[in-house]
């Protein structure tokens, strides 16, 4: 290894530890921004159609295993605050030239707003207009500058929110990284440059997200359906969607299920079959209930 990539490498960890000081978990990255570890199943066969949750990204593209193997690889699922983990993440990829945070877990709950200028589009101005659209102000926060030009605001969430990610959902050359997604930390270097902390902001914690633009963040309600007068088979869906999660998937299922329920007009009624399902996953009844509240409040209903 080129001695330059050994010190980038050497940089990189020592910028991980100190985000996970913070209670930010990481993960080594390649110059690629990809993480740095193959996954241990890329020859593995595939699930049989159908098995694995579409409605998630991850799963959509990769096993269902999500580290229970024991092995190192499964991307964000490594991601660690544990010096003793991290290290042993960077010594199995001594390639490695950054890191990334995990977005979506405690403490901080992490949300990543990319704004890209690689699009051509003014997605700052974008931002602004979505602000005084919606009556929300950006706080004083985390901001990472990319190599590119762009930068990465770092907010925090609710604990009973999930955000997903997704790219230009919000406008154009917008991207939000969320549960199950990592921002690229500051002081990594990739094939395009160094990642940084804006000086300012470096001593920051990441700021709460203004409830307008969590909701905004949020997936969008479904519309132009009838209102079904049980729960029938839409709600017998739901649960099966629920019962199908995984350990780190469940509240994400849950919070989804019980959105698309109270959207539908069958959240009251849906309630306790979604506990239950929950608590086949090995979720406590109270957290269940929490989130589904949470569903409830972000659609409108009251739990």
């Amino acid at each position: 290894m080129a001695t330059t990539d050994r010190q980038a490498t050497t940089l990189a960890l020592a910028h991980a530890l100190s985000a996970a000081e913070r209670g930010l978990a990481v993960i080594p990255l390649s110059r690629t921004k990809l993480p740095a570890l193959r996954s241990p199943h890329r020859d593995d066969p595939l699930p049989p159609a159908g098995e694995a949750g579409a409605a998630e990204t991850s799963d959509a593209v990769s096993p269902p295993c999500h580290g229970e193997c024991g092995r190192l690889g499964h991307g964000v699922y490594d991601a660690s605050t544990d010096p003793a983990r991290i290290r042993e993440l960077f010594a199995a990829a001594p390639w490695a030239t950054g890191y990334g945070i995990a977005c979506g877990l405690p403490p901080h709950h992490l949300i990543g707003i990319d704004l890209d200028t690689k699009s051509g589009t003014d997605s700052s101005s974008a931002l602004r207009e979505l602000a005084l659209r919606h009556l929300f102000t950006i706080p004083e926060t985390v901001v990472v500058l990319t190599p590119s030009g762009g930068r990465h605001l770092w907010l925090s969430g609710p604990p009973d929110v999930v955000v997903p990610n997704s790219a230009g959902r919000l406008a154009p050359g917008i991207d939000i990284r969320g549960a199950g997604g990592y921002l690229v930390g500051p002081g990594s270097r990739t094939d395009h440059g160094l990642y940084g902390a804006a000086p300012a902001t470096a001593h920051l914690a990441p700021a709460p997200c203004p409830p307008s633009l969590l909701r905004l963040l949020l997936p969008p309600p479904r519309t132009n359906h009838p209102t079904p007068t049980s729960t029938g088979q839409h709600g017998q869906g739901l649960v099966q969607f629920v019962l199908a999660a995984h350990e780190g998937q469940r509240n994400t299922r849950l919070f989804w299920a019980a959105c698309r329920a109270y959207e539908n007009d069958i959240g009251p009624a849906l309630i306790d079959p979604l506990v239950e399902a929950a608590l086949g996953t090995g979720l406590s009844e109270r957290e269940a209930r929490a989130t589904i509240a949470s569903a409830a409040r972000m659609t409108g209903h009251r739990p």
